[in-house]
């Protein structure tokens, strides 16, 4: 089955739950419905990358991506108010195609779900309905305000280290990059040596 929503007139994106335990998940409502796809904090930085890399293509070098800000992020615009409680269509991505249609001036996102089963009541199985496709349309505008939006949600979690890009907990980290085989060591005073 595929199902094209149109194009969207709501397309944002929003992080639920604290940092380390977060879901990620476009919000979006367009001519034929409203959806929730649930994405990986990986998938959004990959589409934020593609969302990025389309529109420097497209406007040939005007539109490039903001690697570093100075002060604080923007805000981005939450889900609103009066977005459906139960979406039309509410599914966990497993792949994303992102397409530019010169004659419309439209960026495209399709999307192939992903469902994931609990089998004997302990082991999870992930299978890919490629049969089935969720497609919308958004402007270059917006493309351009879900590509910052999607920069300042993954920025807002947990650090990272800047080497092997794993999240950094406060807990002592064995950077692979640095040869992070190496055993550490915590070494604790006691209270007779202060």
């Amino acid at each position: 089955m595929s199902i094209d929503l149109g194009s969207v007139s709501l397309l944002g994106v929003e992080a639920v739950g604290q940092p380390g335990q977060r879901r990620f998940h476009l919000f979006l409502r367009g001519e034929g419905g409203s959806a929730l796809l649930w994405m990986e904090k990986e998938q959004l930085a990959g589409l934020a990358e593609a969302i990025d890399h389309a529109l420097a293509l497209i406007s040939e070098g005007q539109i490039l991506r903001t690697e570093a800000r100075a002060g604080a992020l923007p805000a981005i615009e939450a889900m609103p108010a009066d977005f459906p409680r139960y979406p039309t269509y509410d599914m966990q991505v497993g792949q994303m195609r992102l397409s530019f249609d010169e004659q419309d001036a439209l960026l495209s996102l399709s999307i192939i779900p992903l469902d994931v089963l609990l089998e004997n009541e302990q082991d999870l199985d992930e299978m890919m309905r490629s049969n089935d496709s969720l497609a919308f349309a958004f402007t270059q505008q917006q493309a351009q305000d879900l590509s910052i939006s999607l920069q300042v949600v993954i920025s807002a979690g947990r650090s990272v280290c800047p080497l092997c890009h794993a999240p950094l907990d406060g807990s002592p980290h064995a950077c692979v990059k640095q040869n992070g085989h190496r055993q550490i060591i915590q070494i604790e005073e006691s209270d007779d040596e202060r």
